[in-house]
């Protein structure tokens, strides 16, 4: 065994260090023919090890006491110690007995310097993202924790429980039937635009009637389920699933439906001469759509033509049904949470508000400030059950495995990277389905950025607006003014070069702002939509 003596002494110690650890070794490992005053000198317990080998002053003042006979024994001491706990032999008993006979007379002496060098506080700007903050992470949970129960109790007592029907569900929740049925009919398209991409490849259609043939099937898919909602008095919470379930499937048929075009064209580009040392083969396949259907992602991928089994998708070994379970039981409690807060909070503060554009201004600017706090725990709670707890149980299930359905949109500088780390499925389409087709075609960066956030204005709109039955397009609107808002916070971020400035600026417009306004906008332009019609 080896040490390297520069780490504890100077290199003038290095023959007395190793005399000293042969001549350890040479004692029988503590047996009986040693030097039992050295043998009591040397015996270090793994703390002092520890101090002697991580701390920069303290071995800096071993070095500064060179010439004492002392700090000799302790270079001692640690080489023989380390060379114990290397060999593995009775390290327990070693270290039990080390426990009582630690030199610290010889380890911090009074005239060996206490500063060196020059140290930032560790909170200070230079050297704050340099250590771990994690306790004061929890700091801020328990304390989170703590102040949130006693309101909790507090309104308990105050208002009772209030849990029950209300703008969430209605008496003619038992009548959504219908939008059940469509739920389960929504496979019908998918397996519509199965047939026409097996007559595609099999060349019975021209391209023109192929993708004339989707396009029909796409428009149907999220006209469908629209024409349900607005004919059936159902409830809000069921149009809006319905409504997502629909989007989600326009969006993968969308994608089935590029991918197999972009197929085709490689295929043709091969067969043509170009691009011959591409090794290509265009294949549909109904297990690769039945896999993509149900998959937690939006991003059509071909599976092997040789293979019955889908291995287009990264896959993972096995499903883990202890961590599954956990999961689920997770889903249940921060579901259950989220209709806690809603029922007992949100809904009582909206009831009791007024619209925020009519009446008096300061009045509406204290209802939205004291909705900020729920929704925005309902917010957290919705992001944690979709993207991290629901998508993952249904990875897990299908062992499906790219499971970065988000990234770190917390740590968001600009409104821009917010919405390329919030909802990687849906970024991973726009990109790959809107916005590169965009610039490959000619159209400026700018007005590909426009184009995508038309598209998820639109849907924003049909999933909310649809199942209130009302249209005033505030959804639609309060996506389109991200555009200014990426232009603003991309300005703030290069005047200040700051990412707490623009990460600031992301939390208040984006969620103490903007989500309760929306909120209150669309309660009060539904009630009083139904006060009118009644």
């Amino acid at each position: 065994m080896t040490i390297n003596p520069d780490s504890i002494t100077s290199s003038s110690d290095d023959n007395n260090n190793n005399n000293n650890l042969r001549r350890r070794r040479g004692s029988g490992g503590g047996g009986g023919g040693g030097d039992k005053s050295v043998d009591d000198v040397t015996e270090l317990d793994s703390s002092s090890v520890d101090a002697l080998s991580s701390s920069d002053d303290l071995t800096s003042d071993v070095r500064d006491g060179s010439g004492n006979r002392g700090l000799d024994k302790v270079s001692e001491a640690v080489s023989t110690t380390v060379g114990k706990i290397s060999d593995g032999d009775g390290v327990q008993e070693e270290q039990r007995k080390a426990n009582e006979t630690t030199p610290l007379k010889y380890v911090y002496r009074a005239s060996a310097p206490a500063h060196r060098r020059n140290k930032e506080s560790p909170l200070s700007s230079a050297a704050i993202f340099k250590q771990s903050h994690a306790g004061l992470l929890n700091l801020c949970i328990v304390v989170l924790i703590a102040v949130n129960s006693r309101l909790i109790i507090e309104n308990l007592m105050k208002y009772g429980l209030l849990i029950g029907s209300g703008f969430w569900s209605s008496s003619t929740s038992v009548r959504d039937w219908p939008l059940l049925m469509c739920c389960l009919s929504l496979p019908i398209f998918p397996l519509a635009a199965f047939l026409v991409e097996k007559m595609a490849q099999k060349k019975y259609m021209t391209e023109h009637v192929v993708v004339t043939l989707h396009i029909v099937i796409t428009t149907a898919s999220i006209l469908y389920p629209v024409l349900v909602i607005l004919r059936c008095d159902s409830a809000f919470l069921s149009g809006v699933t319905l409504m997502m379930f629909a989007c989600i499937v326009w969006m993968k048929l969308v994608s089935y439906a590029h991918t197999n075009y972009d197929m085709r064209q490689l295929a043709k580009s091969v067969d043509e001469g170009e691009n011959s040392e591409i090794n290509y083969s265009y294949n549909v396949c109904f297990k690769s759509l039945a896999y993509f259907m149900v998959a937690p992602t939006l991003c059509y991928q071909v599976g092997s033509v040789d293979l019955s089994e889908v291995l287009s998708y990264p896959r993972s070994t096995s499903i883990r049904k202890g961590w599954l379970a956990r999961q689920l039981i997770k889903l249940l409690i921060f579901t259950g949470l989220m209709g806690f807060i809603i029922e007992q909070y949100i809904n009582p503060i909206v009831r009791s508000s007024q619209h925020p554009f009519e009446g008096n201004l300061l009045y509406a600017i204290e209802r939205v400030l004291k909705l900020s706090v729920p929704i925005l725990y309902v917010w957290l709670c919705m992001f944690y059950s979709l993207f991290h707890l629901w998508l993952n149980i249904l990875a897990e299930v299908l062992r499906f495995g790219d499971r970065e359905f988000y990234k770190d949109w917390w740590n968001a500088k600009t409104i821009d990277e917010y919405w390329r780390l919030w909802n990687m499925p849906v970024h991973k389409w726009m990109v790959r389905h809107i916005y590169f087709p965009c610039l490959r075609n000619g159209i400026p960066k700018g007005v590909a950025m426009v184009i995508s956030f038309f598209i998820s204005a639109v849907f924003h709109e049909l999933c909310i607006a649809v199942p209130c039955r009302l249209f005033k397009f505030w959804a639609f609107l309060g996506i389109m003014f991200q555009i200014p808002l990426v232009i603003l916070t991309n300005f703030l971020q290069n005047k200040f070069k700051n990412s707490n400035v623009g990460n600031m600026t992301f939390w208040c417009l984006f969620c103490i702002v903007g989500q309760p306004m929306c909120v209150l906008l669309y309660y009060h332009d539904v009630m009083n939509r139904n006060g009118s019609s009644s």
